[in-house]
């Protein structure tokens, strides 16, 4: 990968993801494209960051890299801190040195969840979880160690790529008879592919702190089962309707606590790119689509 003044290259770190996936295939074409991933990179370790940038002198990284296993890190602490937040002040201060644009992806987990209105992007930051406190932490190291960095979070992920919510449920729903879903958990689902557009849009603008980019709408866990089943239902994708029940997040408790409400506003983004985001529900839609088409 070259490094031009009209078409800086771009490197993804995380390369295993289903965000980095999206973005690799949705890359403008003037853009020179790289991704990297374990055990490529190590961003816990500088050297080996040091050494990737020598390697492919990007004018641009867009981080993607992330522990995201939420309940696995009330346990291993050590390593959702060494990734979230090490990790991404170890991408950030080097970018810093070599004055490498930097765009970082984080969560809606960085907020409490406790007042029923979208978050802005300023508001007070609270996180109840070990995943969503690395990720705040990695967001202000992010942006304490480079000025021109970019942070934008998001929320709920889901692709035909990789582990997410929508796959499962719609294996599950291939095997059970029923299931409940929590219903007192509410935020938006968003497609990566629409994640991944928006990202490629702001690479292009010189837009610095903090975004947020989520589908538009609002869902509970057991509003977006029910939809992932009318709509793998009315185009094939599942062969039968199984009972959805709503349950209470007591009902079903894990290590860590999730925000009742991460509805995140993306008002500021739509108004910097001009646009609107899609619904949730169409953008579900559209990628059932695709997976139906790749049977």
């Amino acid at each position: 990968m070259s490094n031009t003044e009209e078409s800086p290259g771009v490197l993804i770190v995380g390369a295993h993801g289903q965000l980095a996936f999206e973005l690799q295939r949705s890359a403008p074409r003037n853009l020179e494209v790289v991704a990297v991933g374990r055990p490529e990179i190590d961003i816990t370790d500088s050297d080996s960051i040091e050494r990737i940038m020598r390697q492919y002198r990007p004018g641009v990284i867009i981080n993607t890299a992330a522990y995201t296993a939420v309940d696995k890190a009330e346990s291993e602490k050590t390593q959702a801190w060494l990734v979230n937040h090490k990790g991404a002040e170890n991408l950030a201060a080097t970018a810093a040195r070599s004055d490498i644009r930097l765009i970082h992806v984080s969560t809606d987990f960085v907020f409490a969840g406790n007042n029923c209105h979208p978050r802005q992007p300023d508001d007070a930051a609270a996180p109840l979880s070990v995943y969503g406190k690395s990720k705040l932490a990695g967001e202000r190291a992010v942006l304490q160690q480079a000025e021109n960095a970019l942070v934008v979070r998001t929320s709920w992920l889901y692709s035909s790529q990789g582990n997410n919510f929508v796959k499962s449920m719609l294996r599950l729903m291939g095997e059970l008879d029923s299931i409940g879903i929590v219903v007192d958990q509410v935020g938006t689902p968003t497609w990566a592919r629409m994640l991944a557009g928006t990202l490629w849009e702001l690479v292009a603008r010189d837009a610095t702190g903090i975004y947020h980019c989520t589908n538009n709408g609002v869902a509970s866990w057991y509003d977006f089962a029910v939809a992932i089943q009318e709509e793998a239902m009315s185009i094939g994708l599942l062969q039968r309707r199984i009972a959805v029940t709503p349950i209470k997040t007591e009902a079903y408790p894990l290590p860590a606590e999730r925000p009742a409400y991460s509805v995140l506003d993306v008002s500021a983004t739509e108004q910097l790119l001009e646009r609107q985001f899609p619904h949730w529900r169409e953008s579900l839609r559209s990628m059932l689509l695709e997976m139906k088409c790749a049977e």
